[in-house]
C-alpha cells in the first residue's frame, strides 16, 4: 500500500511518500481501506519527535480515518452492527497516514448519513477529544458558560458547535479578526482577539464579572494562573495540550476559596475499552446533530496524501481555521 512516513524527526519535509505492507486485522479489529485521513496537532509533534507512539502502535503518523471496510473479525463487527463494505470513520492511535488502516472495532463509527469521506476523516480525533474532556471529564451543563483557547483550530470549531448544540453559552480567544468573525458564524457567543484584547478582562466584562464555568486550554504555561481569574466558583480547567509549555505558576489558595478544579487528559494512550465508551456516547448524543445539521464538519482545506508535508506546513502557521485533511483518492 501506499502510505506516508516520518522519515527522521523534523520539519515538514521530512514527510515522504513509501510503500508499506498492507497491515491485517486482528482480534477485535477491523481493516478500513482509507478515502481520507485527518491532520492534527499531535501529528505535527510526533514529525518534531515531541510524541512518542505508543507501544504496539503504528509508526505512521495519523489518528482519524474514513473509508471502507475491507475486513475485520466477523464476531467484533456483527456486535457492532457492521459489516464488510460498510462506511465507517475512525480513531486510530497511529497508521492513519495510509491506503488501509486497522482500527479497533469499538473505536469505529459508520460515517454520519449526507457526509463525505473527507467530511467523515475530520471528526474522530476532535470529537472524542472535545467529548472525553468537556463532557465526560469536567461536565459542561446546559446554560454554563464555556471559554475555548484557540476557537478557530480543529478542537475549537468543534468544541464551539458541540457546546452550543447542547445548550451552553460559548466564549473563544482567536489570533485574528477573520478568526474571530469565522467563530461566530459557527455559533461562538462571543470572540476575543488575544492579539489585541486582554481575555481576561474581555471575559469579565462579557460574563458581569462572574467569570465562566469551564475552560477548555491547550496553551497551559502562563495562560494557567490568567485562566484561574477567568474562572467562576466551583470552576473547571481542562488542559488538553501544552503549547505555552509544560510549567505554569498560579495562585493556589484562589483554588482552595473558590473550590476550582484544574484537571487535563491525553487521549491517545488510554485503553480501547475508554475510547469505545466514547464512541457509543458520540453515536448516540452528537451523531444525531451531526445528522441534522445542527453540527457540521470544518475543513479548511484538503490535500493530496502525498503533499502531507504542505498540509503541516499550514497546520504550523496557524493560518487554518478547521480541519486539514489528506486524499488517498
Amino acid at each position: 500500500m501506499q502510505a506516508v512516513e516520518i522519515t527522521a524527526f523534523g520539519g515538514p519535509e521530512v514527510l515522504q511518500p513509501c510503500e508499506r505492507p498492507r497491515p491485517e486485522a486482528g482480534a477485535g479489529e477491523l481493516l478500513i481501506r482509507v478515502a481520507a485521513s485527518g491532520v492534527n496537532r499531535p501529528d505535527v509533534l510526533q514529525r518534531t519527535g515531541n510524541y512518542p507512539v505508543p507501544p504496539g502502535a503504528s509508526d505512521l503518523p495519523g489518528l482519524e480515518v474514513a473509508g471502507v471496510i475491507e475486513a475485520g473479525d466477523a464476531a467484533a463487527l456483527a456486535a457492532a452492527g457492521l459489516k464488510l463494505g460498510d462506511r465507517v470513520c475512525a480513531l486510530v492511535a497511529g497508521g492513519g497516514y495510509a491506503q488501509y488502516c486497522v482500527a479497533p472495532v469499538g473505536q469505529c463509527l459508520p460515517v454520519p448519513v449526507g457526509l463525505s469521506d473527507v467530511e467523515a476523516a475530520s471528526l474522530p480525533e476532535t470529537f472524542f477529544t472535545v467529548w472525553s474532556n468537556v463532557f465526560d471529564r469536567v461536565h459542561l451543563q446546559p446554560g454554563e458558560t464555556l471559554l475555548i483557547q484557540g476557537g478557530s483550530s480543529g478542537i475549537g470549531v468543534t468544541a464551539i458547535q458541540m457546546a452550543k448544540a447542547l445548550g451552553a453559552r460559548v466564549i473563544v480567544t482567536v489570533g485574528s479578526d477573520d478568526k474571530a468573525k469565522a467563530c461566530l458564524a459557527l455559533g461562538a457567543d462571543h470572540a476575543i482577539n488575544y492579539k489585541t484584547q486582554d481575555f481576561v478582562r474581555e471575559v469579565a466584562d462579557v460574563t458581569g464579572g462572574a467569570g465562566v464555568n469551564v475552560i477548555l486550554d491547550m496553551v497551559a504555561g502562563a495562560y494557567v494562573a490568567r485562566e484561574i481569574d477567568c474562572l467562576a466558583d466551583e470552576g473547571r480547567l481542562v488542559i488538553i495540550a501544552v503549547q505555552g509549555g509544560v510549567k505554569a505558576e498560579f495562585n493556589a489558595g484562589a483554588v482552595l476559596r473558590r473550590r476550582l478544579t484544574i484537571t487535563g487528559s491525553t487521549l491517545r494512550p488510554r485503553p480501547v475499552a475508554f475510547k469505545a465508551a466514547i464512541a457509543q456516547s458520540l453515536k448516540a448524543k452528537v451523531w444525531p446533530l451531526i445528522e441534522s445539521g445542527a453540527i457540521k464538519p470544518v475543513i479548511h482545506n484538503v490535500y493530496p496524501a502525498a503533499q502531507a508535508a504542505q498540509a503541516h506546513a499550514l497546520m504550523e502557521s496557524n493560518q487554518h481555521i478547521g480541519k486539514l485533511v489528506l486524499s488517498w483518492a
